[in-house]
């Protein structure tokens, strides 16, 4: 006879609250042009119309960007390549690269950001001189999407204090009030709910009405998460990953955003203006493993497109 027993867990069934289901709705993924060629099949993994943001990470080849946007748009997928600043020679390289993407991959959106080099390639160095080139407009792209940093960036504030991302964010909220394009905020990844919702209100206090979609971190191992976080500047939130590796119990356990998610959803469902808009996943630990998880948590608003 066995000294102990333990019962197996037969009930699978998840519970899906309706305040996660309007949440998750529509959410946005990223992947790179080698993280997007393992996949066999998005319409499996995504639902139909999901905008897929390809990221552009320095030394990645246009052609291979371009190819990847190509791919899901004819897959129906709504495509946003990143457009780093720094990697960006000129605005001859811009204006091609904008030719390239609408010619060959009919791409309407773009995310302008500064980009993760230190010492800028060319003439560009932050977004807004991108913005301020006037390509986007004059080719009549429809969405434009830059950075948001809820927990600040010492990048941009060495000093420790939001001043320049502040001033930043009152440049682009005055360039969304003349651009034809539909303007958001694409976040980085934080994991507490709180600093979002005091960061998010005190956006619309200062005047900033651009709608935020707020960066969140698929599940992956713990280890790799705190790698990643570390190396992308996530800052105090970062404590909940770190509490999290001190209990032995959890540390082998990979990491779920069901904590953040569901309370910025009670959040969202309690203050409809509320202005996160949208949830934009970053997938740690795989485009499948995130999107599995978002069909597991998401109800109908996230099941895949060939479902």
């Amino acid at each position: 006879m066995a000294l102990l027993s333990f019962k197996k867990k037969t009930d699978d069934t998840k519970t899906v609250t309706p305040e996660v289901e309007a949440f998750l709705k529509g959410y946005s993924i990223e992947v790179m042009p080698r993280t997007a060629a393992k996949v066999e099949d998005f319409r499996a993994l995504l639902p139909e119309g999901t905008r897929v943001y390809i990221a552009h990470i320095e030394g990645t080849p246009i052609e291979d960007m371009v190819a990847t946007a190509k791919r899901l748009n004819e897959d129906g997928y709504p495509v946003m390549p990143h457009f780093p600043a720094r990697i960006i020679h000129d605005k001859a390289m811009l204006e091609n690269w904008i030719a390239m993407y609408q010619g060959e991959a009919d791409v309407k959106e773009a995310l302008l950001l500064a980009g993760g080099v230190d010492k800028p390639h060319g003439d560009f160095h932050c977004s807004m001189q991108l913005l301020e080139t006037g390509l986007f407009d004059k080719v009549g792209f429809t969405n434009l999407h830059v950075a948001g940093h809820p927990e600040g960036n010492k990048d941009i504030d060495p000093d420790g204090s939001s001043k320049n991302v502040d001033d930043a964010l009152r440049w682009k909220q005055k360039f969304s009030e003349t651009t034809d394009a539909k303007m958001a905020l694409a976040t980085q990844f934080c994991f507490e709910a709180k600093p979002i919702i005091e960061w998010a209100n005190g956006l619309k206090e200062a005047g900033i009405d651009i709608p935020v979609h707020i960066g969140i971190a698929g599940p992956a191992k713990l280890q790799t998460m705190i790698k990643f976080a570390i190396a992308c500047g996530v800052g105090p939130s970062l404590k909940v990953l770190q509490k999290r590796a001190m209990d032995v119990s959890k540390l082998l356990l990979p990491y779920e955003p069901h904590d953040v998610i569901n309370e910025l959803a009670a959040h969202k469902a309690a203050n409809p203006e509320f202005n996160i808009e949208k949830v934009h996943f970053f997938p740690l630990g795989g485009i499948k493993t995130n999107a599995n998880w978002a069909i597991d948590n998401g109800g109908a608003s996230t099941a895949p497109a060939n479902a």
